[in-house]
């Protein structure tokens, strides 16, 4: 097996890399369909996905997290975990045909019966996949695992744009939402060249099984608190600004959820091969967080200052009423770079309990967030949730990291460099608008504004900071890793 350490940096660099190709892919199809479709497209789809994905969180009932973080499994293991996984994913696709219905009923809106029970299809073709995906992660087949990534993408967004230009209206977006998933099943299986075998009932997982229910509940706790803002502007302001305000937040979950995929995955997978070595550990964790916090920085400030050419040249004009709603939900993008990565800690070590307790006070207190911004629609809500997730970051931390090998100072202390340079950068970067702004149109206005931000941001960072050494031994220790990746056993 090659060294954990050089496995590790080459497949953060790998998955960095592949999640900035996987991103300018993203934004280039959001820019594409936001052209071709209108807001209320976006929002009717948009109402039943915030059912789907709170069912979603069931697809794998947390096995796939159990595959990888458990220190070794068996052949007879994962096999039996897979036939589970297409157990609740039948039952799940069953459960929301039969519930069709209800989500019509409620949003007073009888196009989503048919746009239900075509989504629902996802959670079989998702379920098909899991353990596959989980046996490329445990293995560190970052690469492999990359280019699904991007193929499953570039097919789904040829397939969802071709069905916009041919009329297809919100159709084009649930024909997109469902090849998604049976495009990665597919890559997945030819992948690890893995055929699972017959379910065994004594295959030794109850206590995987325990992990991994522990785990979507936490997942469920976490959804219902992060997407309720959707159910509630959709059941009481309509479709069209529930299409606005999740145009918003799609932009502001994209580094989210680019950067927590790519450096997460990895991380996770080192975390969970090294639980029993505190100082590797800490090590480890502490460079993950610093990279992620290095790389949301910027992007979080090009956000909040620049919503505007932002929301022009990646949506259009029809679509001006969401910079507002993205400078005001910008701030969640630098907090959940400070708190998700708490959360590989918790997971590595397998303290999925207090994983739960967290979420079961983040909960409560995002929605009390919403509720009080509902009044003043899409706005107030996203005011209501970045106050909240503001307030709750520090304590949140503090809670998350404690009795572990990782401290608050550690977390907040690698917060100290990149803020600085960041909003340094970003004072150089308002004289644009300033000096320039009724010269130039809003994409060579962003282009300019965002150059400086991220050129300055950078030689400020690596030189000024004295950062520069960190992100040379990533570089050379991907030059020092072998090409090939790990092909170890199941049990590895």
């Amino acid at each position: 097996m090659k060294d954990l350490k050089e496995r590790a940096i080459r497949g953060s660099v790998a998955r960095v890399s592949s999640q900035i190709v996987y991103f300018a892919l993203r934004v280039g199809a959001l820019m594409v369909l936001a052209r071709l479709l209108d807001p209320k497209d976006f929002g009717l789809v948009g109402m039943v996905t915030a059912f789907t994905g709170v069912l979603t969180l069931f697809r794998d009932f947390g096995l796939s997290t159990a595959t990888v973080q458990s220190v070794d499994v068996t052949e007879e293991q994962v096999s039996t975990l897979f036939w589970i996984n297409i157990l609740v994913g039948a039952i799940l696709t069953i459960g929301l045909i039969v519930v069709a219905p209800l989500v019509a009923a409620f949003y007073h809106e009888s196009r989503l019966f048919w746009v239900t029970i075509a989504l629902a299809s996802g959670f079989l073709l998702n379920a098909a996949g899991v353990q596959h995906s989980a046996l490329l992660q445990r293995e560190m087949r970052f690469t492999a695992l990359a280019i699904i990534q991007i193929i499953s993408l570039v097919v789904s967004t040829v397939l969802g744009i071709g069905a916009a230009l041919a009329g297809f209206g919100y159709w084009a977006l649930v024909i997109m939402t469902v090849t998604l998933p049976l495009v990665s099943s597919v890559c997945f299986w030819l992948a690890t060249a893995w055929i699972p075998g017959m379910p065994r009932r004594r295959a030794g997982i109850r206590s995987m099984m325990r992990f991994g229910g522990a785990i979507t509940l936490v997942g469920l706790i976490v959804y219902i608190a992060y997407n309720l803002d959707k159910v509630l502007l959709g059941r009481f302001w309509g479709a069209e600004v529930l299409g606005i305000y999740g145009r918003s937040y799609q932009i502001i979950n994209l580094p989210t959820d680019n950067l927590n995929s790519a450096v997460g995955e990895v991380a996770f997978a080192a975390l969970s091969r090294i639980q029993g070595d505190p100082i590797r550990l800490r090590n480890y964790f502490l460079k993950g967080h610093s990279l992620v916090l290095s790389l949301t920085v910027p992007l979080t400030l090009i956000i909040a200052f620049f919503p505007h050419d932002l929301i022009a040249v990646v949506l259009g004009a029809k679509w001006n009423g969401a910079a507002d709603i993205l400078r005001l939900l910008a701030p969640t993008i630098l907090i959940f770079a400070l708190i998700n990565p708490v959360g590989w800690l918790l997971y590595s070590l397998g303290m999925v309990e207090r994983s739960l307790k967290v979420a079961c006070v983040l909960g409560p207190l995002v929605t009390a967030g919403y509720i009080l911004g509902l009044p003043y629609g899409a706005k107030g809500v996203a005011l209501g949730l970045s106050a909240t997730m503001a307030l709750w970051a520090i304590p949140h931390i503090a809670w998350g990291v404690q009795g572990t090998v990782i401290s608050l100072r550690d977390v907040l202390g690698g917060l100290v460099r990149p803020i600085t340079s960041g909003i340094t950068a970003a004072i150089l970067a308002l004289a644009i608008p300033f000096f320039f702004g009724p010269l130039l149109s809003p994409f060579p206005r962003l282009l300019l504004e965002g150059t400086v931000l991220l050129a300055t941001y950078a030689g400020i960072l690596l030189y000024v900071m004295g950062q520069k050494g960190f992100y040379l031994d990533l570089l050379r220790g991907l030059r020092r890793s072998p090409s090939a990746e790990s092909t170890d056993a199941v049990s590895a």
